[in-house]
């Protein structure tokens, strides 16, 4: 949890107390930032703010490079993946909500059209979409 009056997605600590709260040493910070594993806060100085989810990530990346021995590169693009994952289960919760009410509005026009009879069953459908594949990565 984060500190009181703060969320989990506030940029308050400095980079010597994420390194604390993360167990690893500021250097190590800046590399993960460098590489785009963390990207912490600015503030105006252009110091780094780190917030609490941004350390859970460290210990992510850590755990991941020493237990799982996965290397930095590997890192990334799992953390990628991940997002990405993300992503497209909240855009199908949308598509899903958006389906659902959909279908209840067929319904209803369709009882309103018969004269307030029996709602008829609307045939469940699926969706597809079709994106264009990511380009490669570069190297």
């Amino acid at each position: 949890m984060g500190s009181p009056g703060f969320g989990d997605d506030t940029p308050v600590y400095v980079i010597s107390v994420a390194a604390e709260l993360s167990g690893l040493h500021p250097q190590t910070l800046r590399q993960y930032d460098r590489l785009g594993l963390v990207s912490p806060g600015r503030a105006s100085g252009r110091g780094r703010r780190y917030s609490m989810r941004d350390i859970q990530l460290l210990r992510e990346v850590q755990r991941l490079s020493q237990e799982e021995g996965i290397n930095l590169a590997g890192i990334k693009r799992i953390m990628e993946l991940q997002r990405e994952v993300a992503e497209l289960r909240e855009h199908l919760f949308h598509l899903a909500n958006e389906l659902d009410a959909a279908r209840a509005a067929v319904a209803r026009r369709t009882a309103a059209q018969s004269g307030g009879g029996e709602l008829l069953p609307v045939r469940r459908t699926r969706v597809t979409i079709f994106n264009h594949p990511a380009p490669p990565p570069e190297q």
